[in-house]
This record gives C-alpha cells, sequence and structure tokens, in this order.
C-alpha cells in the first residue's frame, strides 16, 4: 500500500497541479495560495471550507454580471466558483461540508450551463427500480442526426468534469452526453459486476432520439472510467461504433497485488483508499482486495469476445492503473488500437487529448 501523504506534501501537489492537472487545471494560483496558507490540517470539514471562499466571490460576481446582461462574463465567473467548490469536495464528498460544495459546484455550472454555445441539455433517462440517470447532452448545431460520444471520467471525476473534454469534442464536430459512472455523482447505484446496465440504458435512450445518429456512437471513459468504456465493447459491439479506454484497468488492476499495491499511489492526492471504496460501497481496503477480482474482465470471459473498434491510451509509467493491462487487451479479440504516451496515470500529455479526438472523429465520420 502507498504511503499516505502529510499535509506539507498535499500542498507541495496542489500547486504543481494548479492550471494543469485535474480538478485543478482551471484554477488559478493566486487564488490557490491564500486557501493553502490557511489549511492547517488535512480535516476535511476545514478543506472544504477554505475552498467554499475561494468559491464565493465568484459566485457573487457571476450574478451581478448576469443581472446586468453579460453573459461571456457570466459564464466564466460561475466556472470559476464551479472550480473552486469542485476542489473542496473532491476526491469524494463524505462530510458534510465536502456533501454541500459537491452540490453547489453542481449548481454553479449549471449556473455557467446557461451561457453554453451549443446549449446543455439535463437528461433524466429512466432506469429499473424508479431511478433516474442524470445526464448532459450537447449537440454541434450544423449536424442532425448528430454523432454522440458518451463521456465519464472515474471515482473522483463527475459529469461537470467532463467540460474541457467535452469542448473539444464538441470542436471536431461530435455530440457529446457526459454522465457520472457508477458509484460516484448522480450515479442511481454503485459499482458491481453488472453496474454497465447503466450504460446500456443511456444507449437506449440516445438511440431513441431523432437527433442523434444511432449508427454512431461512441464512449469514452477515462481513469476507472475506461473500465467500463472498455466492458462495454465487449458488451455492446454493434451498438457502439467506437470506445476509447483511457487510462483504465481490465485485469490486473483488480488483482490484490496491484490493488495493495496502487492504493494511496505517489501520484494520487489523498484519500484514494476511501474514494475508491466509495464509488463501489465498500469500506476499506481489505473489501477492495475481497471484491475488486471479481471485476476481471479476463475472469467474466469477456476479452476473447467480438468487440467494437477500440483505442486505448495510457501512461508507461501509471502508478494507479498498470500498463500492462493495456497490452493484454491488445493479446486477446479483434486487432485494436492503443497509444502509450510518456509519464504516469493516462499519459496526461499536450498531444494525449487531440490524438483521442482525431481518432473519435475519424471513426465516428467514416
Amino acid at each position: 500500500m502507498g504511503r499516505i501523504k502529510n499535509l506539507d506534501e498535499i500542498k507541495a501537489m496542489v500547486r504543481e497541479r494548479t492550471g494543469k492537472r485535474t480538478v485543478f487545471r482551471g484554477a488559478r494560483i493566486e487564488d490557490v495560495e491564500p486557501v493553502l496558507d490557511r489549511l492547517t490540517t488535512k480535516d476535511p470539514e476545514l478543506w472544504a471550507a477554505e475552498w467554499s471562499r475561494a468559491a464565493e466571490p465568484y459566485a457573487e460576481a457571476g450574478e451581478a454580471h448576469e443581472a446586468a446582461g453579460r453573459a461571456a462574463e457570466a459564464r466564466e465567473a460561475f466556472l470559476m466558483a464551479y472550480v473552486y467548490y469542485t476542489i473542496g469536495r473532491y476526491p469524494v464528498p463524505l462530510s458534510p461540508r465536502k456533501q454541500d460544495c459537491a452540490r453547489k459546484s453542481l449548481e454553479l455550472y449549471l449556473r455557467a450551463a446557461r451561457h453554453f454555445t451549443p446549449a446543455l441539455e439535463v437528461l433524466e433517462i429512466p432506469y429499473p427500480g424508479d431511478l433516474v440517470i442524470r445526464a448532459f447532452l450537447r449537440k454541434p448545431e450544423s449536424v442532425s442526426p448528430c454523432p454522440v460520444v458518451i463521456n465519464f471520467g472515474g471515482i473522483d471525476s463527475y459529469k461537470p468534469e467532463c467540460h474541457e473534454y467535452d469542448e473539444a469534442l464538441l470542436n471536431a464536430g461530435l455530440g457529446v452526453c457526459a454522465m457520472d459512472m457508477p458509484g460516484v455523482g448522480e450515479a442511481p447505484i454503485k459499482g458491481s459486476t453488472t453496474a454497465e446496465s447503466m450504460f446500456g440504458a443511456v444507449i437506449d435512450y440516445l438511440c431513441g432520439r431523432e437527433d442523434v445518429d444511432a449508427r454512431r456512437i461512441a464512449i469514452l471513459g477515462r481513469s476507472f472510467g475506461g473500465y467500463w468504456s472498455a466492458k462495454m465493447s465487449f458488451v455492446e459491439p454493434e451498438r457502439l461504433r467506437a470506445s476509447v479506454v483511457w487510462g483504465g484497468g481490465v485485469h490486473y488492476n483488480f488483482q490484490a497485488e496491484w490493488v495493495r499495491r496502487s492504493t494511496n499511489a505517489e501520484s494520487y492526492l489523498m484519500d484514494h483508499e476511501i474514494c475508491r471504496a466509495s464509488a463501489f460501497g465498500l469500506r476499506d481496503l481489505e473489501d477492495l482486495v475481497s471484491y475488486f477480482p471479481s471485476l476481471s474482465l479476463k475472469t467474466q470471459g469477456l476479452l476473447d469476445k467480438p468487440s467494437c473498434p477500440m483505442l486505448i491510451v495510457n501512461g508507461k509509467n501509471d502508478l494507479q492503473t498498470p500498463i500492462e493491462d493495456l497490452y493484454l487487451l491488445l493479446e486477446h479479440g479483434g486487432p485494436k488500437t492503443a497509444r502509450v504516451f510518456p509519464g504516469g496515470h493516462m499519459g496526461q500529455t499536450p498531444h494525449t487529448l487531440p490524438t483521442i479526438v482525431r481518432w473519435l472523429q475519424w471513426e465516428l465520420q467514416k
């Protein structure tokens, strides 16, 4: 098991990621430094309270801009407030103030979304048991029916965090449907060996819309979300036109030795064990070690079955998802496309997202 970071190490990593990576990509160092100065412990309530203090002025500015009819300024201010409330709930909202941050981050994102072009439509997709899958659909204005990429993150990334990826896909002429993977955000169920049914329900819904081209639906899962993207490649080989497995594991990732070694990996900021367990309704590392092997797509007998076209992407030195899982996918079933980038988890370089977008554009516009 990885070593749990102390407060100074967490602060150093936040500084390094500000403006560059994960939920800190949209943050500004001039806002971040005062927060870090005030953080005296790792208490989650203090964490949430201090990031909320950074968010509030932007939320107020957004209100003022909106009242004055300054749509672009309102959008940017609300997005900044959303960024800091998102950091406040990060990585998982398991305390009262973190839960408040999660609620406010979603509210502020939707306030910003009033001013998006193309517009954002909030979907409420029926799911068995009188449940609902809430998703965000955006479509390029010049194409109808349009191709759509179902887009989602991992254990700590909720559907508003799809925003930068959605923008890149929209700019390429592709529609986007952002959702939460099972067990996070507003997902109606926890992760399990059958939770891929959530994605099936979303595909059902999209196929029923006249403004969506049912022959050109793709799926893009990032980090742990890449697992679900890989699984859906085999579960829905006919209805999915393409699948991107970006930093996701399929077998070795779920074996006891790797689960122990990768939990609280050096590349993960904090509360990795808690976050992983929460997504699956589990309690701790020992529960993860016991349950995770059942998630293996090899154990489930899927790897040699037919799949839709698949792009597999990761960093060659990933400490959270073993690179061996990328090669395992290539060694089974039909031919697939892969790209290994330098660096760690997800291989995040300036060329990674553009590479993925070009591949999806090619596959969906054939």
